[in-house]
């Protein structure tokens, strides 16, 4: 198998009617984030269904796929490697998190991100130094960024909250809503686990934290609790 026998199949679910919609949803006209980016119209589980159907696919073709211009290329490549991710050891963990930070320029959507950088690159660094993340967080580099604050995801389901606090601290002046909503999502995450923590976090950085990431933040609190955020 071939990354070009994983494109035909894909190629062959095309829906051009539900790629013009998906087009605008991911805001691809000039100007905006996804510009110049291209769709099939495929489902996400029409999508998980080829990766899992491939998901033995070499490494080296896995790259092939995500160099696409296709929007589903991209994404089938990199659930190729999440679900390769969830089957190997610690080395080949650490093969699939530097491909993954060396073709990151194509990882440049927030869904690519959001869906793929936790299992690849977050439980990865669960077992090692996650300094990766400050260095992709203080780039002038929206994607990376948010790879940065969404990777630690990983890190919450396990408890480990001190590392989404940095990150979230570091990013607060960021001026694009994208970044606001994964700080807060995010946070929110921490919420779920620790209530107690996210509104430790809340009070030391309410005045600097965006209306975005604080709504996104607040979102599972009662409406009570909402509203004495929402008025600090």
């Amino acid at each position: 198998m071939t990354h070009t026998d994983v494109k035909t199949a894909l190629l062959a679910l095309e829906q051009p009617e539900r790629a013009s919609f998906v087009a605008r949803f991911f805001k691809t006209r000039p100007g905006q984030y996804g510009e110049g980016d291209q769709f099939l119209g495929l489902s996400m589980p029409q999508q998980h269904a080829i990766a899992r159907q491939f998901r033995l696919l070499p490494a080296d073709d896995v790259e092939q796929l995500l160099h696409d211009p296709y929007h589903e290329c991209r994404m089938t490549a990199l659930l190729i490697w999440v679900y390769q991710a969830r089957k190997t050891g610690i080395t080949g963990r650490a093969d699939l998190a530097d491909r993954y930070l060396a073709n990151r320029q194509y990882v440049n959507n927030w869904d690519l991100v959001d869906v793929t950088c936790p299992a690849i690159l977050g439980e990865y660094l669960l077992h090692t130094d996650r300094s990766v993340l400050y260095d992709l967080a203080r780039q002038d580099h929206l994607w990376s960024q948010r790879i940065a604050m969404v990777s630690t995801l990983a890190f919450i389901r396990k408890g480990q909250f001190a590392d989404t606090f940095a990150l979230a601290e570091l990013l607060l002046s960021h001026k694009h809503d994208l970044i606001h909503k994964a700080i807060g999502w995010m946070l929110r995450e921490v919420g779920k686990r620790s209530p107690e923590a996210l509104e430790e976090f809340l009070h030391d950085h309410i005045r600097q934290m965006p209306r975005t990431a604080l709504r996104y933040a607040i979102e599972k609190f009662d409406s009570a609790r909402r509203q004495y955020y929402l008025k600090l």
